[in-house]
């Protein structure tokens, strides 16, 4: 009997060691791999693994690029009902600009808004102070001797008049994407930074400017690389500059500009664009403009030697028989387009003056004949190759790495004689890679082109 016990014994203890090593021995779980995604981060899209204390339960603190621990968030509140901005209107005669303009509710008050008038943009009315309560009577008050009257109430102040030759209100923008309904129709102020144009990104529902976007070439040429590091690219006044060149996209740029004797350079910006794709030639540019209305149409459009005529009004679209895929169409009522060649490239276009109030900050010296009506412009491409080259190509190259020195004021590149074309439609600047055909287009697929980023911060590319 002892025996068969010692043996049951014996027998649990071997289980029992089997299964300590087993614990021992047994594999941890895998780590969980994470990513920022705050876009406006440096550390955006970035791949991390969770440490050893939480391996399937981090975040990335977007801030110090890393992953960290955290504790179960609790579920986020339901969120507020849907309320339709009301419409509202100045009915202040005294500023003529703004004067019966149709304004829509903030999305904060949606109700309950009103128009003020000097800025013409719709604010929430301030919330009152609270009444103070009215403490009880006492039973027998004395009276108070008179000796001098109570002062009077202090007046309201009035809002103060615009001020005389003020700048035209900022112009508003709208979220024209359907699949954000809370946001869509929305009309919105544009930024300080671009009063006179702007887009809503729909995600967040809040104006931003065109040109700080990768992909961006506007003003004195500031340039947005793919990388996002901004540069300016001076060139010379009167003169062709190769922007973008590929197998199937070439892209020169007519630089105008102003001479300024204190300086060793130009006052330039782009006027008009030169596009080659396929077999085909895109003349964009802006018109020579003495006094600016922004109500009058000042941009030139030729596709292959014949006059694009495009209606004015939003919505606006033309798409050509003979090139197929192309198509332009009007982003505002006048001066703006986006012109896209499906799988190749779309652009957005935009006329704008030196406005008296620039010349004075910058010191252009603008005369009164020309207010130098010059393109914003933002590019997205949709199948660049590596061997990719031009002021702004080079940065969507595999094996571009930024020349710009980083921390000053003005980075500036150089290169105008690498970069420089006889003509508008030239493809002879030293890093021309146009051949009017897709490279390697006998093997090419969609299936295989990847692509990251978009218009709403990141640059696009897409590439083989």
């Amino acid at each position: 009997m002892a025996s068969v016990m010692e043996r049951s014994f014996y027998f649990l203890f071997l289980l029992l060691i089997v299964a300590v090593v087993e614990a021992k021995t047994s594999p941890s779980p895998k780590p969980k791999k994470v990513m920022c995604e705050d876009k406006y981060s440096s550390c955006y899209y970035k791949s991390f693994y969770c440490p050893a204390s939480c391996p399937q339960s981090c975040v990335v603190d977007c801030t110090k690029c890393q992953p960290v621990c955290h504790a179960t968030p609790p579920p986020p509140p339901s969120p507020p009902p849907y309320h339709k901005p009301m419409k509202v209107e100045c009915k202040d005669k005294k500023y003529p600009s703004c004067y019966h303009k149709n304004l829509f509710c903030p999305a904060s008050c949606p109700r309950t808004c009103v128009v003020d008038c000097a800025k013409c943009q719709p604010v929430c009315p301030a919330t009152p102070p609270p009444v103070p309560s009215i403490p009880p009577p006492a039973l027998s008050p004395p009276p108070p001797p008179a000796l001098s009257p109570p002062p009077p109430p202090p007046a309201l102040p009035l809002p103060p008049p615009p001020p005389s030759g003020s700048d035209s209100p900022p112009k508003t923008a709208k979220c024209k994407n359907r699949n954000f309904p809370l946001c869509y129709g929305m009309e919105l102020t544009c930024p300080s930074g671009c009063p006179d144009h702007c887009e809503v990104d729909c995600v967040t529902c809040k104006p931003v400017c065109d040109c700080n976007k990768p992909g961006a070439v506007c003003q004195d040429p500031r340039f947005i690389g793919a990388d996002g590091i901004t540069f300016y690219f001076h060139g010379k006044k009167d003169r062709d500059f190769c922007l973008v060149s590929d197998s199937n996209l070439h892209i020169n740029a007519h630089f105008i500009g102003r001479r300024n004797e204190n300086m060793k350079r130009d006052f330039t910006w782009v006027q008009s664009l030169g596009i080659l794709f396929d077999n085909h030639k895109l003349y964009v540019g802006a018109q020579k403009t003495a006094t600016w209305d922004d109500a009058v149409d000042r941009l030139a459009l030729v596709l292959d030697d014949q006059p694009i005529v495009l209606p004015d009004g939003e919505g606006s679209n033309w798409q050509p028989i003979e090139a197929q895929g192309t198509s332009i169409t009007r982003i505002r009522d006048t001066n703006s387009v986006e012109i896209e060649v499906e799988g190749n490239f779309k652009i957005r276009a935009t006329v704008v003056p030196i406005t008296k109030k620039d010349s004075r900050i910058h010191n252009y010296g603008i005369p009164q004949d020309d207010c130098f009506a010059h393109l914003d412009l933002s590019f997205k491409f949709y199948g660049l190759s590596e061997d990719v080259n031009g002021v702004l190509g080079q940065t969507y190259a595999n094996n571009y790495v930024s020349r710009v020195k980083m921390g000053v004021v003005m980075p500036v590149l150089g290169g105008e004689e690498k970069f420089s074309s006889s003509t508008l439609f030239a493809t002879d600047c030293t890093v021309a890679r146009f051949t009017g055909e897709v490279a390697g287009s006998e093997n090419f697929e969609y299936a295989k082109l990847d692509c990251g980023g978009g218009m709403d911060g990141r640059g696009v590319v897409c590439k083989r």
